[in-house]
């Protein structure tokens, strides 16, 4: 949630509602064309106890049949984070056996470096198993490393959709969940501020 937080607004706040699974849209420009964006902000994956076979919600496979890219998250501080996304990234593959769809992979919680767990060679690694593009960020701190790995994704799903001349993938069965909106984030940021204002918390 504070990536897609930050992508969209360029701001950090360090308490969120539990993530619900929001769909958001905003306009952005590729190459000098405005595009319409939707992003769904899944709830978390994990994997079932003692397996490497994920427990998801339904939610996530209907999302998973109607993208056109996928950001992979982990915290560089949580080896199960990212041990996770082999599993997901199969789990996609059933669903979409022959389809090339752009997938960025982002290591999260760059600031935190003291506390590591995974390492960029290992995220890198992966990125590159995966056939994705790989960045280390800092939600906190590197607001500009956050826009430019979702920017270089828009771009390949820019292009990827442009080589379909405008065909759909086979094996689509579900609608694409029709005029997401801001009105809800605008509202858990606002909450968030509110209640940054009033605790002495920190972050």
């Amino acid at each position: 949630t504070a990536l897609v937080v930050r992508f969209l607004t360029k701001r950090f706040i360090g308490d969120y509602e539990a993530n619900t699974g929001a769909l958001y849209s905003r306009k952005f420009t590729i190459d000098g064309e405005q595009i319409s964006l939707q992003v769904q902000d899944t709830p978390f994956v994990s994997l079932e106890d003692d397996t490497e076979s994920i427990c998801c919600q339904e939610q996530i496979n209907r999302s998973i049949y109607w993208a056109d890219g996928f950001v992979f998250v982990y915290s560089i501080t949580d080896y199960e984070s990212y041990r996770v996304l082999r599993p997901l990234h199969q789990h996609i593959r059933r669903i979409h056996p022959n389809a090339n769809i752009p997938l960025l992979l982002m290591a999260n919680k760059g600031d935190l470096l003291r506390a590591r767990q995974v390492s960029s060679k290992e995220g890198l690694q992966l990125a590159t198993e995966l056939g994705g593009t790989y960045y280390e960020v800092s939600a906190r701190e590197n607001c500009e490393g956050v826009h430019e790995a979702f920017q270089q994704l828009c771009q390949e799903v820019s292009r990827m959709i442009g080589s379909c001349n405008g065909e759909k993938r086979r094996g689509l069965h579900l609608v694409r969940p029709k005029s997401p909106n801001m009105q809800d984030l605008k509202r858990r940021l606002k909450q968030a501020l509110s209640s940054k204002g009033k605790s002495a918390t920190t972050l």
